[in-house]
């Protein structure tokens, strides 16, 4: 008895499995969850944790063995997704970016939106102008240590934050005047409002990069935000397509296509290549619940969508959640006392120092550095005031990021460089949805070929650890020989082509071996099938029978005979 009941408790014990999702402020939440347990229960009880009632805009994030990120399914389990070892290490992240963030119903909701944006500017994947950039580090440092004060703040007390990838002692002076000045007197929760109001105005809010490459084989980044899709390159965002104007999304490989109906009977059908088949069913997965979540009036129009077609195996996939007008619906009716909001404030962040202190930039805490050597900008690239006058949802196909020339070090200095980088760039700090890393290591080999510097900053959202020296030295050989036999989009699809011939035949080949194996049935079994025997009736059967199908077993039985007499024989 007593050995049944250790051995039903070890069991139960196996069945068992340790989770830690990091939140938005940098802090661990550990539980331990039931292996059939499906991913709806483990975001239940994050959201429980938070106090969080409006959580259809997050989500949980993990990384794959292979290296690639991927949005946790809440209909499916979250053992079987992970596939990877026990304990299990994911992240907790904003998913949908609410299309206007200040009208949030609690406050809670907002400032867990304003832990992400905050991250999103710190690893360049929010860009603005310069008097912008200062607006909101200064909104930062007002929600964070409160106004201005001599006694706690001395001369050059904003240098010890660190708000973005790089910037200059000017834009520093900029942040503190702007805190001493204009902000004194707004409590935490009226800045973090005012910084989403700010941040809501900027084209790349809401960017979320796949780095992809085009027909032509130029890198590109594609992204999904509020209002559309999105694909940047350098500097300019070379389409803008509004969610109305997207009528289906669609994968096959490593190649992504979107179909476009835009006015006056105009479609277009763009298509872009991605660094792995995984990561273009990422991009593509993502697509699908951006466009659910943005454009249907009513989750009941939710739709399983397929990306098959007759030569290739295809997925399916049905978005599962609420789309937003209906959790905004769902928003205007909760009446609770507003929960209590524990703020960071001044805890040490792993990954947004911007609320550290510290030298600039050389102390700065980071998580996992790359590997690759590549050197670090003199100056990143400010953007003129007019690119980013509107925000998106109003833009044309044909807005731009228009870069600052630097005409000398010193003129660097003078035109402070923020965020943007001579080609936008978010994989310099971090990619929220990275492809597998050969191809990433691969991307920016070929960006040193070509004579473009970046820098490097990767987020600490896996358990991933850094290279040795001499894996480093190793991959480095591997990508090299990489780079000199990768082929442009027309191999790709060379390749695609003699798949698709291989395809056809093997289903030819397929429907041929089921007819093959109906005609013995018809005309060798003793089925008394209804079907079965109307056709053996026909006289077109009957003289198929007779005159070819019976000459022709004949003869088949007749070179059996031979070889096996010639084999006994012999």
């Amino acid at each position: 008895m007593l050995s049944r009941l250790m051995s039903g408790s070890s069991r139960s014990l196996e069945r068992e499995y340790s989770c830690t999702v990091r939140l938005l402020d940098d802090t661990e939440y550990t539980c331990t969850i039931q292996r059939d347990a499906k991913g709806q229960y483990l975001f239940d009880l994050l959201c429980h944790h938070l106090n969080l009632l409006e959580k259809d805009y997050f989500g949980i994030r993990f990384v794959d063995p292979d290296k690639q990120r991927h949005w946790l399914e809440f209909t499916k389990s979250v053992v079987k997704q992970l596939r990877s070892q026990p304990p299990f290490t994911m992240c907790f992240r904003v998913k949908f970016y609410p299309a206007d963030p200040a009208a949030l119903k609690e406050e809670i909701t907002r400032y867990l939106v304003f832990l992400q944006i905050k991250r999103d500017l710190y690893h360049g994947r929010l860009l603005c102008k310069t008097s912008d950039a200062a607006l909101l580090a200064a909104y930062i440092l007002q929600a964070e240590i409160g106004d201005y004060d001599p006694g706690k703040h001395p001369e050059g007390y904003s240098s010890k934050f660190q708000f973005f990838p790089k910037h200059s002692e000017k834009l520093e002076k900029k942040i503190a005047e702007i805190h001493k000045t204009e902000l004194s007197g707004q409590t935490p929760a009226t800045s973090e409002l005012n910084f989403l109001r700010k941040a809501q105005t900027l084209e790349t809010y809401g960017v979320d990069p796949h780095p992809c490459k085009d027909v032509s084989g130029n890198a590109a980044f594609l992204a999904f935000t509020p209002f559309g899709f999105v694909v940047l390159q350098g500097n300019k965002r070379v389409h803008f397509i509004k969610w109305n104007e997207v009528t289906k999304l669609k994968f096959e490989g490593k190649t992504f296509y979107l179909y476009v109906s835009q006015k006056e009977e105009k479609k277009i059908i763009l298509t872009y290549f991605a660094p792995t088949p995984e990561a273009c069913k990422h991009l593509w997965k993502c697509g699908i619940e951006n466009q659910a979540f943005y454009k249907l009036e009513k989750s009941s129009q939710v739709r399983t969508v397929s990306s098959s077609n007759l030569f290739f195996k295809g997925s399916r996939f049905r978005y599962s959640g609420r789309v937003a007008k209906e959790v905004m619906e769902s928003s205007a009716k909760i009446k609770r006392e507003p929960p209590e909001i524990h703020r960071a404030g001044m805890v040490p962040s792993r990954s947004c120092p911007s609320i550290t202190h510290g030298p600039r930039l050389s102390s700065v805490p980071r998580t996992r550095r790359r590997a690759v050597h590549i050197s670090i900008m003199e100056g990143l690239e400010s953007l003129r005031d007019s690119a980013h006058s509107t925000p998106v949802r109003s833009s044309s196909h044909g807005d731009t990021f228009l870069p600052h020339v630097r005409s000398s070090r010193a003129d660097s200095n003078e035109r402070v460089a923020v965020i943007a980088d001579e080609a936008y760039s978010p994989a310099d700090s971090v990619l929220p949805t990275p492809v597998a890393e050969h191809s990433l290591e691969l991307m920016l080999l070929s960006r040193q070929i070509n004579g473009a510097t970046c820098s490097i900053e990767e987020e600490k959202e896996s358990e991933a650890s850094t290279p040795t020296a001499a894996e480093v030295e190793a991959l480095g050989g591997e990508l090299r020989a990489l780079c000199q036999g990768h082929g442009g989009p027309e191999e790709e699809q060379v390749n695609k082509f003699v798949l698709s011939v291989l395809r056809l035949l093997l289903v030819t080949m397929g429907l041929l071996f089921v007819l093959l194996l109906l005609l013995i049935i018809l005309t060798e079994s003793d089925l008394d099938i209804a079907f079965f025997r109307d056709i053996r009736q026909t006289p077109e059967f009957e003289q198929f029978h007779y005159q070819y199908f019976c000459p022709l077993r004949r003869w088949f039985a007749c070179k059996i005979r031979s070889v096996v007499s010639l084999l006994i024989d012999t």
